[in-house]
């Protein structure tokens, strides 16, 4: 597990971000609370750890499931739900996972397809694009969101484990429970550890928001550095011909999948 890249200088909301795609991710008011408490979890389209605001969609929404102690049920929300998602917390550690239904975008340019690919790690994007005897013009993508948070009721006591997203983040290190400079992550793919994958950190503190990159090793593992009293997003795509039905229905010419994960160390 080792850190390819680090960027050092923090980044104020309003200003642009250096992310060249837009994340999504889910964001709790707290992370952390007493048991019983009603939590809104806000789901956001956005760079950074700034974003828009998205409401409860049903046609964008696959699945929702909240998740205690590995055991986990179906959450339902009601269209234009803002925030999207409200829990009540119970005694430990809480998983809530997002899985949405397939989005389609036509890039503007073959200059932003190739900066999409580079920023999220893709190697040979161009040679296996020409391979195929794709235009560069008008490239088509279908996109796949699969998010996870990370919640503490009371003392946030439990373990993280696979929810079966097609693509996740497994934290094999309970950030409410242990004490340390790093944690420990999984990244899966088809159930199976996805090795030398980019990895994408944004840590949050207060209106400050720094960057960093990791790569996983051959077992999928990558160890993130880690703060006290900081709020973290990581995020990894997957970027591939089109497989799902409805990616080669839609006649994309590429199929994206977003892991992402919330959470957060206490002080």
């Amino acid at each position: 597990m080792r850190l390819i890249r680090s960027i050092l200088t923090s980044l104020v909301f309003g200003l642009p971000g250096i992310g060249l795609a837009h994340e999504f991710w889910l964001e709790p008011d707290e992370y952390q609370s007493k048991a019983g408490s009603e939590m809104a979890v806000r789901a956001y389209n956005g760079q950074d750890f700034k974003g828009t605001e998205l409401s409860w969609f049903d046609r964008r929404i696959d699945r929702v499931s909240v998740i205690l102690n590995r055991e986990g049920r179906k959450y339902n929300g009601l269209p234009g739900d803002l925030p999207a998602i409200s829990v009540t917390l119970n005694e430990g550690l809480t998983v809530i996972s997002y899985a949405s239904t397939m989005s389609k975008l036509t890039y503007e340019s073959w200059e932003k397809t190739l900066n999409f690919a580079s920023s999220k790690g893709v190697e040979d994007f161009e040679r296996a694009h020409a391979a195929r005897g794709l235009p560069r013009d008008g490239v088509t993508e279908g996109y796949w969101r699969f998010a996870k948070t990370l919640l503490a009721g009371g003392s946030g006591a439990g373990t993280d484990g696979e929810t079966g997203l097609p693509t996740e983040f497994v934290m094999l290190t309970n950030p409410y429970t242990t004490r340390g400079d790093s944690l420990h992550v999984r990244l899966l793919y088809k159930g199976a550890p996805r090795p030398g994958a980019q990895v994408e950190l944004w840590e949050k503190a207060g209106r400050s928001v720094t960057r960093r990159l990791y790569r996983t090793d051959d077992e999928g593992h990558a160890t993130l550095d880690v703060r006290p009293g900081h709020s973290y997003q990581i995020d990894a795509v997957v970027l591939r011909e089109p497989e799902s039905q409805a990616a080669i229905e839609a006649g994309v010419m590429w199929e994206s999948l977003w892991a992402n994960m919330t959470f957060a160390v206490p002080e």
